[in-house]
């Protein structure tokens, strides 16, 4: 499908509707290079990556690259970069590129062309993004995204335990900055059944966004969120962290499942476990 038949928040709905709530990360960490008995080396992480796409793709909602783990094998990791990217738009299974990219004016603008352009090398159908040189600072990346049919998702809530003091640092008007990414993604979101600015929100953060006067249900944007299910938040946890919004989040799980490669049938049914024990927590069950 043409990433401009529809926006990305469409399609992202349409894949969480036949394959789940699940997103998997493509976390290639040197540790788990060794398990799966592969040199920590670029053709070790090619294989490693490119075995991941051959079983996850076409099964779960979307694959999330970590760049980080291609970038630290220098421009052979981000050739491979490349051909993961390819090899999942072949698959039809949409990719959230994990980059978290913040920056302003043409320098926003330079890292959005570089992901989110569709004939760039690199092209992904979803970026991550980091919003705290000010969330304005990130229009030019939102812009080619919503030009191109893409999506973006923005850091909001996070769980580690030195994000709160930023996220819940308050600004001149007394809102906390969380609610003022928040409230820019409803802006770019408004009208649309689930948006294409998503938000990524962890499912483990200490304190409910309800507690900080954050709706992300108006918001109308999907959440990407680590920490969904056995390996994390269950349903009561859900249910104080997301409320009425837990039919938009996307389930973030990386080493969970790649622990149990590299046997292809392993690694697919701990994919398939982790998408039901996700899609039962976030329905409350």
């Amino acid at each position: 499908m043409s990433p401009k038949a529809t926006t990305f928040g469409q399609r992202l709905a349409t894949a969480m509707a036949s394959h789940g709530p699940l997103c998997v990360g493509i976390d290639p960490h040197p540790e788990l290079l060794t398990s799966w008995g592969l040199p920590d080396d670029a053709a070790g992480l090619r294989e490693f990556a490119l075995r991941c796409v051959s079983v996850l793709g076409g099964q779960v909602a979307a694959l999330k690259p970590q760049s980080a783990f291609f970038e630290r094998h220098g421009a052979a990791g981000i050739a491979v970069l490349e051909e993961v990217l390819a090899a999942a738009r072949a698959a039809g299974t949409l990719t959230i590129l994990d980059v978290k990219r913040g920056d302003i004016g043409s320098t926003m603008r330079g890292y959005a062309e570089a992901y989110l352009r569709p004939e760039a090398p690199l092209a992904s159908d979803a970026i991550t993004l980091s919003p705290f040189l000010g969330v304005h600072s990130l229009q030019p990346a939102v812009d080619l995204a919503v030009e191109h049919g893409r999506g973006v998702f923005i850091l909001a809530l996070t769980s580690n335990p030195e994000g709160a003091e930023v996220q819940h640092a308050r600004t001149a008007d007394g809102r906390n900055i969380a609610r003022t990414v928040v409230d820019f993604a409803r802006h770019h979101n408004d009208g649309q059944q689930l948006g294409s600015i998503g938000l990524v929100v962890g499912a483990t953060i200490k304190r409910a966004a309800s507690d900080l006067g954050i709706d992300l249900a108006a918001s109308r944007a999907p959440l990407l969120a680590p920490g969904v299910g056995a390996q994390g938040a269950g349903a009561p946890e859900l249910r104080e962290v997301f409320g009425t919004a837990r039919t938009a989040v996307v389930a973030s799980t990386s080493r969970a499942v790649l622990r149990a490669g590299p046997d292809p049938d392993d690694l697919l049914a701990a994919a398939q476990i982790a998408s039901r024990e996700a899609a039962a927590a976030l329905s409350g069950q």
